[in-house]
């Protein structure tokens, strides 16, 4: 049962909540675990879909790798006849930030915009803790995070810009709406689109665009595995990346028998 919260606002009535949205399909975010993020940044360029990719956000961890339906975060820049944060988590705990983790399902990664602020500490130990108590595969900000020890301990995939001291509403920044379109790190990301994250970084597919984008990447990493194949066999590079006409007939008889490794 979602909790309801007192708006912590008289001015405008917070938090904001978007609309309804369908998540992303299971069986698309299980196919997609094999695609790289430059993978589907590289196919969505090819699609249209010149940004994608949110600058920014790195991963807390190295090695971290996250795909999942998209659940948002909006922030927006404190004015203090609106909201402030001087209330600490007291305050907080009325806001969208508290609200929008009573909605995490099974799978969820949480995209968040925090216009680049680096005094705001977006989530800390417990908000972390109970994300992934909620069952919230990862988090992407555009901000930084606190109690980075505690956190990294929690091991929940984190992209974010740093770390701070600050709590989320300390400075400059105001949790204000969720289930909404944000712009994390100069993308936009719709509620229910796909998150694709690793050490290259997060990449937001379009919801409309994943099953086109899933089908060809599937074929890219592939060929890709094959072509890493013939060049560590001593290959021209040319020849093999990308696949030339010759490699390619190559290559499709190397799929159709079944991927063996080659002799």
């Amino acid at each position: 049962m979602n909790t309801v919260l007192e708006s912590p606002s008289a001015v405008w009535p917070l938090p904001v909540r978007g609309g309804s949205f369908d998540r992303a399909d299971a069986d698309i975010l299980q196919r997609m675990e094999a695609v790289s993020a430059a993978t589907a940044c590289a196919k969505l360029q090819g699609m249209g879909i010149s940004r994608s990719y949110v600058e920014g956000p790195v991963a807390l961890e190295r090695g971290s790798r996250v795909v999942g339906s998209a659940l948002t975060l909006q922030f927006m820049p404190q004015r203090e006849d609106v909201a402030t944060g001087l209330g600490q988590e007291y305050v907080e705990r009325h806001t969208a930030l508290w609200a929008v983790l009573e909605t995490v399902q099974e799978g969820d990664v949480l995209v968040v915009q925090a216009n680049g602020s680096p005094f705001t500490g977006c989530f800390g130990d417990m908000l972390v803790r109970y994300f992934k108590r909620r069952g919230g595969a990862g988090i992407v900000v555009d901000g930084r995070i606190r109690d980075a020890a505690r956190v990294r301990e929690l091991g929940v995939p984190i992209w974010c810009t740093g770390t701070t001291p600050h709590y989320a509403s300390q400075t400059d920044q105001f949790p204000w709406a969720y289930d909404v379109p944000v712009a994390a790190g100069g993308v936009l990301c719709l509620p229910g689109d796909v998150v694709v994250a690793d050490d290259d970084g997060a990449v937001i597919v379009p919801a409309g665009k994943a099953l086109e984008l899933v089908q060809s990447a599937e074929d890219h990493e592939n060929w890709e595995e094959f072509s890493r194949m013939r060049l560590d066999q001593g290959a021209r590079l040319s020849d093999y990346y990308p696949l030339s006409p010759d490699s390619r007939a190559e290559y499709e008889a190397w799929r159709d028998a079944g991927r063996l490794p080659l002799a």
